[in-house]
């Protein structure tokens, strides 16, 4: 009898302003597709490209989509997620190069802790500085750049009846927290999986962006965010 695949969504986000970004975004892409078999594992990639220039030239795997609609980070996210129906899904930044297996070591932490919603992967020059080393454990928790990984989320897609869309008042900054905060206050279990390994390049795209662009996406998504959970977590609302 053929064993069943395994299909995960897998969005990503680009902004190719230049050749090196666009490269960037490539290299994801076949890291990706070289990191697991596609007999056991399928992934169904969307790339949401913001940059109007190569329109319609698609990247070289999955479905590229250059949407019409103002970039936000959790808009053109939720936009994925209404075009796709597998059972796990990937929410990533572009700057990201796969290894081999970090899907697979993902899968074995659900099937080793059924209650377990949501993962992240581990980037090993990033969490050596937090204190994880790589193939450690499983480490549960909410804690930004600890064990959530907000450049690679990977959930159950059951997880979204419960959690709703994704937050479009948030365009870039604090997505992270608010996902965060939202798993914790509804009780979905979340963990840092040391054994899944992906690198994460770190703001690349970001330090493209002109000050006042970079102010947008950041530092004014902080107060929006303040008023959403201060309310909810008291003295806790930073913490996460």
């Amino acid at each position: 009898m053929e064993k069943k695949k395994i299909k995960v969504d897998v969005i990503i986000l680009s902004y190719a302003q230049t050749e090196d970004l666009k490269q960037m975004t490539e290299n994801c892409l076949a890291s990706l597709m070289a990191s697991e078999d596609p007999e056991i594992i399928e992934f169904n990639i969307l790339t949401f490209e913001s940059e109007k220039i190569n329109k319609p030239d698609p990247y070289p795997y999955g479905t590229t989509i250059y949407p019409d609609t103002e970039f936000g980070y959790h808009k053109y996210m939720n936009l994925g997620l209404a075009m796709t129906s597998s059972p796990f899904v990937c929410l990533c930044n572009n700057d990201l190069i796969f290894h081999p297996g970090w899907a697979t070591e993902i899968f074995k932490a659900f099937l080793k802790h059924p209650d377990l919603s949501s993962a992240s992967p581990i980037c090993v020059k990033h969490h050596e500085t937090m204190g994880f080393k790589p193939h450690t454990g499983i480490y549960p928790g909410y804690r930004i750049r600890y064990e959530i990984s907000g450049w690679c989320l990977f959930l159950k897609r059951d997880v979204l009846r419960l959690t709703g869309k994704l937050d479009e008042n948030l365009k870039f900054w604090c997505a992270d927290n608010d996902y965060a905060n939202t798993l914790s206050v509804l009780g979905l279990k979340h963990a840092l999986i040391t054994s899944s390994l992906v690198d994460h390049l770190e703001t690349q795209t970001l330090n493209h962006q002109t000050e006042e662009r970079q102010s947008e996406l950041t530092e004014n998504m902080g107060t929006y965010y303040e008023k959403k959970w201060y309310p909810r977590l008291g003295e806790n609302w930073q913490e996460m």
